[in-house]
């Protein structure tokens, strides 16, 4: 006899009751039934309201409050009895005034259910708990229920979490776009640095997002002018931005990731273009030769660190724009401000003047990359003053590329917001009614 069976046998405990404790009902309501079905694997349990519930509804109430009919049979999903699915059944009960008899019909809500329909709170707690760390259709498929109800769930918990967060305390702001789907669909994220969290996300990439961003901001106690540093890339649009909507109090600094990452482009347009202006004998020196030019040398596989061996033996345009782009990630590491600043405008006049010593084609995108930096070159160089970075977003950015290469289902730009939000919002979730 099992230590389950012999507690009922000594107690008197029918299976009913077993279930009441076990789900915490108190005595406001109780289970009346509860049945097994062998073939299908399913537990159901069947739960009624009891006279104290409406008690405890004219306390809460200040009046006396009676039932006034009970609605059609919910059923909701609750956690697994041993690895039986299990549903609980109820005709929820409505309640209204005794004193007014053309007074508001009510609803009660039950203990047990959770905010999205026909999901108990620990079917849900336990639901979200597996989406921080498998993809929504793993774990429809895991728990038997449809991803459609499992993003449905998650939204309404975002939806009720989100609002509350308090963002009081936020100074320094990160921006950076983030591919949404194929097409150029973007989203623009807006991250709390300091605190390391994803406060906002809009579809887009234009200047309105930042004004739909100081909308939310002072819909969770935050201020624009609050706001001393924005980290940003050097999109005219964001640029604009920020200007617009937060004042001059804020200082843009143009994130040194998207200053190497726009020279580490311009290398790849370089070997592009040489390979058009290369005679067909030279070509298979560049030949396999594209990610031994994008990454660093401490980075190379063996095969591309001996394709790059052999591209240093050469005298191609590409070797010679990757070099920039090291020397541009070397001065990054230059502690001193002035320094720095006499480092980068010497770089750019290096720059411009191998383009005229050599083809000058082959170094027009190493050129625009010079004269972009030289144009914003004091937010460049607020970075050796502030010291901030979207190291945060651009790891949001990697996990999120990830995500989507696992096929999550991100099915709409909404679906991918709310999971943002759910994995780096810090959220009060599981949320509560």
């Amino acid at each position: 006899m099992s230590d389950c069976e012999e507690k009922q046998e000594s107690e008197g405990m029918t299976p009913e009751e077993l279930f009441h404790e076990l789900l915490g009902l108190g005595v406001q309501w109780r289970v009346t039934r509860c049945e097994f079905e062998v073939e299908e694997g399913l537990v159901r349990l069947w739960i009624e309201e009891t006279p104290r519930l409406w008690e405890a509804e004219s306390i809460a109430s200040g009046e006396a409050v009676a039932c006034y009919d009970h609605v059609e049979e919910v059923v909701w999903r609750h956690l697994n009895v041993f690895e039986h699915r299990c549903e609980i059944h109820c005709r929820l009960p409505r309640g209204r005034r005794v004193c007014d008899a053309a007074g508001k019909v009510y609803r009660v809500t039950p203990p047990w259910e959770g905010l999205a329909k026909h999901f108990t709170k620990g079917f849900e707690a336990m639901v979200l708990l597996l989406l921080r760390q498998m993809p929504v259709a793993a774990v429809a498929r895991h728990v038997g229920e449809t991803d459609t109800r499992l993003w449905r769930m998650l939204h309404a918990h975002v939806a009720r979490a989100w609002p509350q967060v308090d963002w009081s305390g936020v100074v320094c702001v990160g921006c950076d776009e983030l591919s949404a789907r194929k097409g150029h669909r973007y989203v623009s994220v807006f991250c709390d640095l300091v605190g390391k969290r994803v406060l906002f996300a809009a579809p887009g990439k234009d200047k309105s997002t930042w004004e739909a961003f100081v909308t939310a901001l002072g819909a969770h106690n935050g201020h624009p002018r609050a706001i001393t540093e924005v980290s940003i890339d050097m999109s005219p649009a964001y640029i604009a931005g920020v200007k617009e909507n937060l004042g001059d109090q804020a200082v843009i600094v143009f994130d040194k990731f998207h200053v190497v990452a726009h020279a580490n482009a311009a290398v790849d347009e370089t070997r592009r273009t040489e390979q058009r202006h290369l005679g067909q004998a030279q070509r298979h020196e560049l030949k396999g030769a594209r990610w031994a030019l994008l990454k660093n040398p401490a980075n190379h596989t063996p095969k591309q660190a001996a394709c790059y061996a052999g591209l240093l033996k050469s005298n191609l345009a590409s070797v010679k724009a990757h070099q920039m782009r090291l020397i541009l990630q070397e001065i990054y590491a230059i502690a001193q401000p002035e320094v720095a600043r006499r480092k980068l405008r010497a770089w750019c006049r290096w720059v411009r003047w191998v383009a005229g010593k050599h083809l000058q084609p082959l170094f027009a995108a190493m050129v625009k990359t010079a004269n972009m930096i030289e144009r914003h070159l004091d937010g460049v160089m607020a970075h050796w003053i502030r010291r901030t970075t979207n190291a945060f977003l651009e790891g949001l950015n990697s996990v999120f590329s990830a995500v989507k290469r696992k096929a999550r289902g991100f099915r709409s730009t909404e679906n991918l917001i709310a999971m943002l939000y759910f994995t780096a919002g810090r959220l009060d979730i599981p949320a509560t009614h």
